[in-house]
């Protein structure tokens, strides 16, 4: 402090001030990383996501929770109502942790999450419902770990390309390493199976690999090789190739292959412009599947018609926006993990809601995916929650970066 500083001080008030312990640097640092500003859009954005989604969930599945063997119309609001409040507490988990932390720990999350999957696949211990096993049952909840891997693959591959930036022009080696461990885990996810979720894996991990400035050659190669991949999948499969066929003429057989995209369609067009009210929906009467989880944006549209079906495109639409701009912004700023991180959870909950809109109306063929932050599901909310949680974590961090002070020599009260 110079003197001339030290003389506008009053007397007592410097005594004070020179007798103040200070405060230890690391002690601070983990302060300033809680109290981190915050991005109050993207907040509410997803506030508002998770709260039409919780009454949209208790419209949607009532008619079927009072049926046997629940008997309980709230049935399914209860245990989404728990499903938020665990993704509420792993979100805040998630807000804690510092990026370092999922930059040193990608790996190890994504070789855990592959074990889990692992675990599903031994008779005895996956779960299974309408002939796909895809959870494990522990302690009266059903952890379905694929929902898990999707983010660890971001993180794993995220920390992957900062190691090893391809841009570098690196061998083909180098672009194929990741897809080995990240295509086992993908094929552990189609052993489920879980075509939709295995999808959308594999988009995003192209996207990141694309962004990440692998060679085009080789992009176009690895583009060709997954093509083929799936397009195999589906020959294969006989149910696959069904459905890939019947979404385009769904009301050709409505009441077998096109059953689902059918009623989905009627919900939406019984909605029109304003819909027919909330909670006055028919197609949710046993007509539609899967109501109050893959087909949930039908029920918005029919009962809160195309206005209430646009605002929800529209609030996700930003949120997978606002993603994609902390990645930008990061990349600006020199922190590629964390441009990776939040580019590759805007690539996820931009195709998956893509996907889920597609399959609504009639553009992709029916796959079972939630709607991000509204359907029922516990392991889909909390994973979003988590990836919401993450997203402000690194948008925080970003700004407390670009607020520090530069360092110019002079004393802490002239940079204050």
């Amino acid at each position: 402090m110079t003197a001339h500083e030290s003389a506008a001080i009053p007397g007592t008030a410097l005594v004070a001030l020179e007798r103040m312990p200070r405060m230890p640097r690391s002690w601070h640092t983990r302060v300033g990383a809680t109290l981190a500003p915050i991005d109050y859009p993207l907040l509410l954005a997803v506030i508002f996501l998770l709260g039409l989604g919780f009454v949209m969930v208790a419209s949607a599945s009532m008619p079927i929770g009072a049926q046997p063997p629940h008997n309980e119309p709230l049935y399914y609001l209860y245990r989404h109502a728990t499903a938020l409040g665990l993704g509420a507490v792993a979100g805040f988990v998630c807000w804690c942790l510092p990026v370092a932390f999922w930059q040193r720990a990608g790996l190890w999350l994504l070789l855990g999450g592959m074990g889990l999957l692992l675990l599903v696949l031994i008779p005895g211990l996956g779960y299974s419902v309408n002939g796909a096993t895809r959870w494990i049952r522990l302690a009266g909840f059903n952890l379905q770990p694929s929902e898990l891997v999707k983010l660890f693959a971001v993180v794993y591959l995220a920390g992957y390309l900062v190691r090893c930036p391809l841009a570098a022009g690196l061998e083909v080696r180098h672009v194929l390493s990741p897809l080995l461990l990240l295509g086992a885990a993908g094929a552990m996810v189609m052993a489920q199976p879980d075509f939709g979720t295995a999808a959308v894996l594999l988009a995003t991990v192209l996207g990141l690999l694309f962004l990440g400035g692998a060679p085009l050659k080789h992009f176009v190669v690895l583009i060709a090789l997954v093509s083929m991949a799936l397009v195999a999948l589906v020959l294969f499969e006989p149910y696959r190739l069904v459905r890939v066929t019947s979404f385009m003429k769904p009301f050709a057989d409505p009441f077998n292959s096109g059953y689902q995209l059918s009623q989905a369609l009627i919900a939406l067009g019984r909605g029109e412009w304003l819909g027919v009210g909330l909670g006055n929906g028919i197609q949710k009467q046993y007509f539609l599947p899967e109501a109050h989880t893959d087909f949930l944006l039908a029920v918005i549209g029919e009962e809160l018609g195309f206005v209430g079906f646009a605002v929800v495109i529209v609030v996700l639409g930003f949120v997978t926006w606002r993603a994609l701009a902390i990645g930008a912004r990061a990349r600006e700023m020199g922190e590629e993990f964390a441009s990776y991180v939040a580019h590759g959870i805007g690539l996820l909950i931009g195709i998956q809601a893509f996907v889920n809109a597609g399959v609504n109306t009639g553009l992709l063929p029916t796959k079972g995916l939630t709607l991000p932050f509204m359907s029922y599901g516990s392991n889909s909310i909390i994973v979003a929650m988590m990836s919401a949680a993450m997203l402000l974590r690194l948008d925080a961090e970003l700004r407390r970066k670009a607020q520090e002070p530069k360092p110019t020599g002079t004393s802490q009260w002239r940079r204050a």
